[in-house]
């Protein structure tokens, strides 16, 4: 079916033949029909499909004229999808005079404050600026005429919803409301009907399923191995433009920095940067300037690149909703795209979620050429190096894989002997009376043998180690820290006088 079967008007239509469109997708076609006729909706499809222009084509139909009053308002959880939808606006509204802002936290309001002051007939706005603009009183919603939750269940998982309900009330009761969402849970279900009447509810596609065009690979990989194995892929596989998410913004400032000492064009966004940071980043990714963009979570809904070839998840995601958003961001508008998830063994359990949800077993792929038995690399930190080294050594004695030795265990292993941990020794230790201060007299130097050792000891406390216990711990201590651990330390005072031998 052609647009030119769903009503719409010459300008939207021209536009879109602008735009390079010929033909609506599932969800364009059901919803734009029903959104015309003033019906609330409730449309759900799976990411890519094209929810922006399916809400965004009819109401600017019905807005049609300026009026130079807020009459349609679209709600969005980040900054990056509010400014994706206000481009969508003006792309596809080029041609019919209709004047529209972007209203987002993080960034000066001023511009956001002339515009307003110009008039707009379209906002598309983050909750939180919204209403700090209305309670500033720069800012009226009594003439809304149309309402948009776009993706409301992110909205609801980000803590949005008492601010969406503060929004509603600020709105006109006689309104069309429409709801967009990539997936449907149930309360999703509870806020439509608070704010909707009698909607029409539209489902294109296998709910919380990726694209169909979108091929899903398993990478299992030690932790250790992830950036490694990203670079072999880099190397041997052509993947641009690729977008990488990591699960922390520190992850993703580190790859950020590893990527750029290889000498690839690279971006980062997360909650850490600056809106400027963030918008010349995904302004530079959707010009090529960058082959590749870092991300976190807050990306995942947000970006609206066309033709991103693969999509990487470093760290895969704790739930099958964030997974299905972040691979949405390849294959979209029915091309086809490659979505990678690097799995390490603590990860297998959202990997089993996940296959549950969309209803099929990923594949495992193992590459032959990379090395999987690649040791941990010691870091620059001594902290870190001194951690690193007791955990290698203690793998080494119980064939463990390195990075899941932790240090501890090595010294409990020698407290165990007499049924007490390292740590609860030292609280032991600590809760111990004090010995009385002794007098500088020899009286008092003859007599203090009386404060010597118990001969038994106690079940719960670690006494003087025995010969067996000394030797034990001695070869310890060689194999985490070489032959120069038994050398007694020299006193301050002996290396100050051999200093001072050496001055003279």
């Amino acid at each position: 079916m052609p647009f030119t079967q769903l009503g719409l008007m010459p300008e939207l239509l021209r536009a879109l033949s602008a735009a390079g469109y010929a033909r609506p997708t599932p969800i364009q076609s059901q919803a734009i029909p029903a959104i015309l006729e003033g019906k609330d909706l409730i449309g759900t499809a799976q990411t890519g499909t094209g929810k922006t222009a399916a809400f965004v084509l009819p109401f600017l139909q019905r807005l049609s004229k300026s009026s130079g009053k807020i009459r349609a308002l679209v709600l969005t959880p980040t900054r990056e999808l509010a400014v994706q939808v206000e481009l969508a606006v003006r792309k596809y509204g080029r041609f019919l005079g209709l004047r529209s802002t972007a209203i987002y936290g993080g960034v000066s309001q001023i511009p956001q404050e002339e515009a307003l002051t110009r008039g707009v007939d379209i906002v598309v706005a983050t909750p939180g600026r919204l209403l700090d603009l209305v309670g500033q009183g720069l800012l009226h919603l009594s003439k809304v005429e149309i309402l948009v939750l776009d993706e409301a269940d992110r909205m609801l998982d980000m803590g949005f919803l008492p601010d969406i309900r503060e929004v509603v009330r600020l709105l006109p009761r006689q309104r069309q409301t429409l709801l967009f969402s990539a997936t449907f849970p149930d309360e999703i279900r509870d806020l439509a009907h608070s704010v909707q009447k009698a909607p029409v509810r539209v489902d294109a596609g296998v709910p919380r399923m990726p694209a169909k065009g979108v091929e899903q690979h398993l990478f299992p990989v030690l932790p250790h191995l992830k950036t490694d194995l990203l670079l072999h892929l880099l190397g041997k596989e052509t993947m641009e433009p690729l977008l990488v998410f990591t699960r922390t913004k520190h992850g993703a400032d580190r790859l950020h920095r590893i990527l750029e000492r290889h000498r690839y064009k690279v971006a980062q966004i997360h909650s850490g940067r600056s809106q400027r940071q963030r918008q010349e980043a995904l302004d530079g990714f959707r010009k090529s300037r960058y082959q590749i963009l870092v991300a976190t979570d807050i990306a995942s809904r947000g970006i609206d690149v066309q033709d991103i070839s693969h999509v990487l998840n470093f760290d895969i995601p704790n739930n099958a909703d964030d997974y299905i958003h972040r691979v949405g961001r390849t294959g979209r508008a029915e091309k086809p795209g490659i979505a990678y998830s690097f799995v390490s063994p603590e990860d297998e359990i959202h990997v089993q979620s996940i296959e549950k949800s969309i209803r099929k077993r990923l594949r495992r792929i193992k590459i032959d050429d990379f090395s999987y038995k690649t040791p941990i690399k010691p870091s620059g930190s001594t902290k870190s190096s001194f951690q690193e080294r007791i955990s290698s050594a203690f793998a080494a004695e119980n064939r463990l894989v390195p990075d899941t030795a932790q240090s501890p265990k090595v010294f409990d292993r020698f407290a165990s002997r007499t049924g007490t941990s390292i740590r609860e020794t030292v609280m032991l230790r600590m809760n111990e009376p004090k010995l009385p201060a002794r007098a500088n007299t020899s009286k008092n130097r003859t007599v203090t043998r009386h404060h010597q050792r118990p001969a038994s000891r106690s079940p719960r406390f670690l006494g003087g180690p025995s010969k067996e216990e000394q030797t034990e711990l001695k070869r310890l201590q060689v194999k985490l820290f070489g032959a120069s651990a038994l050398r007694p330390p020299r006193h301050f005072s002996a290396r100050r006088s051999a200093g001072s031998r050496l001055k003279d």
